[in-house]
């Protein structure tokens, strides 16, 4: 009896979870309703399945108990029982794969007008790329990805040269269009999942697979990972902007070709010299850093890593949140910069320094911090030299109260927070991997070992 109530109540919680919950599908915002027709069908098949097995089992529990005087029958064949649970099984599975494959008969034939746009997938990052004004996808070719190419670009192929490319982890397409995803992996398996588009892919490594979709809603929507590429799987995010056609026209045509890339002008030392006399008075002539203006090393550090961080000051992606005091100094030195071409005759002028190691200003224990350094190396590197193509910039031999104040601060949300910051992002949740204040500084202490 206490089995057959335990079922009754299984069966009560389910449905009482299923009806009252607050958790169900995100808003569709695509043309794929189908999908949701299709999940709706599986429920009720499989929920009406749920309930009817174990309430005939609280049923069988409760009428066949032992009771004295009564003798079991045994029944071992009961062709017509049988039949009717061979023809219920069977109306239940075609009602569940029925409608699947219409979907998925759907799924696979592309409109003819789609507008075709690439998705690339890297560990722990997504880039875009579009055909440009002709149409065409450029060749490419993974044997040619590079930090200076990380599309793998053919140079000599003339199709390739008006590409749109997107070095970032934010795609725009434009409202009722139909849009073909063409998917591509740099490294291992990953999947291309918006759950508000209800479609989803692999990218399998050696081959380009592909989704469509027609979107219905203005709207910015989280682009997910939903296979398990690595250990940073969960921080490989992005978002799919859907914008009105005018609003996609002019990002498009905001965003560099790869003949825009192969001509852009490297920076000039020699100016960003005169320009870099303000960075100075924080960060040193040689910018070997000034912890009492709260100023880190900047010598030795990547000029990409520089770049960006600039530009995210100039973007308000760092330096904007209240508890960020010493961001919120860098932010208004940074928009003193004009332009991208400023940016980089100072980072170009940073280059020519000295790189000298920090002194190290903290102690703690190594041998703890070289286990919690595992989990960084994976971006970083074993040597904490850096890894341009995964974003994570150099760690070893820069200033280590920088790098600790940086880590509380990623762990606190106060960097990182920003929707359009997706490294900062990145950084955060693995921040929060670090659990307290000792820790960051046994891992700062192993960082200054390397």
């Amino acid at each position: 009896m206490p089995i057959a109530v335990v079922l009754i109540l299984l069966v009560i919680g389910t449905l009482l979870f299923h009806f009252l919950s607050p958790w169900t599908f995100t808003p569709l915002a695509s043309n794929w309703s189908q999908i949701d027709d299709t999940i709706n069908i599986t429920f009720w098949v499989t929920g009406f399945v749920f309930v009817a097995v174990n309430l005939f089992m609280a049923y069988a529990i409760i009428k066949f108990r032992a009771r004295k005087g009564n003798k079991a029958v045994y029944d071992p064949e009961n062709k017509k029982l049988e039949t009717w649970l061979t023809i219920l099984t069977s109306v239940g599975v075609a009602a569940m794969l029925t409608p699947g494959l219409f979907v998925w008969g759907d799924f696979v034939n592309v409109p003819d007008d789609a507008i075709e746009v690439e998705a690339v997938g890297q560990q722990w990052h997504w880039t875009y790329r579009y055909p440009g004004n002709d149409g065409e996808f450029g060749t490419v070719k993974s044997e040619l990805v590079t930090d200076d190419n990380p599309f793998g670009m053919v140079a000599d192929d003339p199709a390739g040269q008006d590409d749109v490319l997107i070095f970032s982890p934010e795609v725009h397409i434009p409202l009722d269009v139909p849009i073909k995803f063409n998917l591509r992996s740099k490294d291992v398996l990953h999947d291309f999942a918006v759950a508000q588009f209800r479609v989803k892919m692999d990218l399998v490594p050696g081959m380009e697979t592909y989704l469509w979709l027609t979107p219905t809603k203005v709207g910015t929507y989280e682009v997910l990972c939903e296979e398990l590429c690595g250990i940073a799987h969960h921080t490989m995010r992005g978002s799919v902007v859907v914008d009105e056609q005018e609003d996609f026209d002019a990002w498009v045509a905001s965003q560099p070709t790869y003949a825009d890339v192969q001509n852009t002008v490297a920076g000039d030392a020699a100016v960003g010299a005169a320009q870099y006399a303000v960075c100075a008075a924080c960060h040193g002539q040689q910018g070997e850093g000034l912890q009492a203006l709260n100023a880190p090393k900047l010598a030795g550090q990547e000029a990409w890593y520089l770049e960006r961080q600039l530009q995210n000051y100039k973007a308000g992606l760092r330096g904007t949140h209240e508890d960020d005091v010493f961001g919120k100094q860098m932010a208004p030195m940074a928009a003193t910069l004009a332009n991208d071409a400023a940016i980089a005759n100072v980072v170009a002028h940073i280059q020519t320094f000295p790189d000298n190691p920090a002194a190290p200003s903290i102690e703690g224990d190594v041998a703890n911090g070289a286990r919690l350094y595992t989990v960084c190396a994976y971006c970083h590197g074993g040597d904490a030299q850096g890894i341009q193509a995964i974003n994570a910039p150099r760690m070893q031999g820069m200033t280590d109260w920088y790098l600790a104040t940086q880590l509380k601060n990623f762990r606190a949300g106060i960097r990182g927070a920003h929707p359009q910051d997706f490294y900062g992002m990145q950084m955060g949740f693995m921040g929060r991997t670090v659990q307290n204040d000792q820790s960051i500084i046994d891992l700062i202490a192993y960082i200054n070992t390397l």
